[in-house]
């Protein structure tokens, strides 16, 4: 198993550690040098030392391979991913923006070869989500590969299945970048409330006290809804007192087939306005797999997916050119005056105009008259 990895991204060539957010850049030509040293070439010297300064690694002694991983230069420029295992999940959230959530996906052969096609896109972060992707049966072989293939693995959780053995086992031996688990409550009414599943509360902190003795990289994701606004401090609480990182989420969006009824959640009190929409890298540096292998933009974006288990890798050429069509302001916010200054992306305006949305969620022209209301 490789301890470093070394990586083209984008314009630059990044030396990483698995599972750590430490990292450096290199110069081309001392990724040239890693790329043409022969068979059973020592660590060179100058890498020997950047390890030591940056992770603290002693590679004095040791071969280059298999002690780093050399990722070959791609020519389609995907260097970030996101691939939902499986929609099937063990909660029923009342928020969920999936809206149907089927058991269903590929099977072993070709999960291997979409990570395959990941690869060889270019893709150095992968995120794994769900649904709920570590109650997925491929899920400990799924993040054990992309490790293997030279990936900087992020996984999105609900964080229910943490304390299970086999979990821990493969995110302490493969660990990932970045585990982010969202949280939906700081109490068992208002969390179990919020899943629509007993117990799930109490699975929730079991995985969170295993994720912090077993040292993950966790990060939560504090879920802010009408049931559990008053306990924001609360669930904030839950990260800064493990040590954990935490980012809070207020905005509740309509499901990806633009059903408004999950939007009845949302506290209307921390409904916080956006920043400036000025463009993303989805369809362009950046793609979205679902569970069956189907390429979109993002995961809101999801139209015209390209079927990448028929066309391979060679189907991401014709992404961009979705993505620039999907971005086009049009439908309801043709000829908008303040469209230079809007607050979201097509994609997502399209989905909560299709759910009926209040203006105020969404878009300018009635954002002070509702959200203020």
């Amino acid at each position: 198993m490789h301890s470093l990895l070394v990586a083209p991204f984008l314009d630059s060539f990044l030396l990483m550690r698995p599972g750590h957010t430490a990292g450096a850049k290199l110069p081309r030509r001392r990724y040239d040098e890693l790329t043409g040293a022969p068979q059973g070439a020592p660590v060179p010297v100058w890498l020997v030392t950047t390890a030591h300064q940056v992770f603290g690694l002693d590679l004095s002694g040791r071969s280059l391979d298999p002690t780093v991983l050399v990722r070959q230069r791609s020519p389609h420029g995907y260097v970030r991913a996101s691939y939902e295992l499986n929609l099937g999940c063990n909660y029923d959230c009342e928020h969920c923006y999936l809206g149907d959530r089927p058991f269903d996906g590929l099977d072993w052969t070709g999960r291997e070869k979409l990570l395959h096609i990941m690869r060889d896109a270019g893709v150095v972060w992968v995120q794994l989500t769900g649904g709920e992707p570590l109650i997925d049966k491929y899920f400990p072989e799924v993040h054990r590969l992309a490790h293997e293939l030279g990936m900087m693995v992020s996984i999105s959780s609900n964080g229910s299945r943490l304390a299970n053995p086999r979990i821990l086992d493969v995110l302490t031996t493969y660990r990932p970048y970045r585990l982010t688990v969202s949280v939906y409550g700081a109490t068992e009414e208002s969390y179990d409330g919020m899943t629509r599943r007993r117990g799930s509360y109490r699975k929730f902190i079991k995985g969170m006290d295993a994720a912090h003795e077993a040292n993950l990289p966790v990060q939560l994701s504090v879920v802010v809804s009408e049931r559990n606004a008053d306990e924001v401090d609360a669930m904030v609480a839950m990260a800064t007192d493990r040590g954990f990182s935490h980012h809070v989420y207020v905005n509740m969006s309509p499901t990806i087939h633009g059903d408004g009824s999950v939007l009845v959640t949302q506290s209307a009190e921390h409904l916080r306005e956006r920043k400036q929409f000025t463009g993303c890298n989805a369809g362009h540096t950046f793609f979205h797999s679902d569970p069956h292998g189907r390429a979109s933009i993002c995961k809101i974006g999801r139209d015209d997916a390209i079927d990448l288990m028929a066309e391979g890798v060679a189907g991401l050429s014709r992404l961009g050119e979705v993505a620039d069509r999907l971005m086009l302001r049009n439908g309801g916010c043709s000829g908008c005056a303040l469209s230079g200054s809007c607050t979201v992306c097509r994609p997502l305006a399209k989905q909560y105009q299709q759910a009926k949305a209040p203006l105020g969620m969404y878009c300018q022209h009635g954002q002070r008259k509702e959200v203020n209301a």
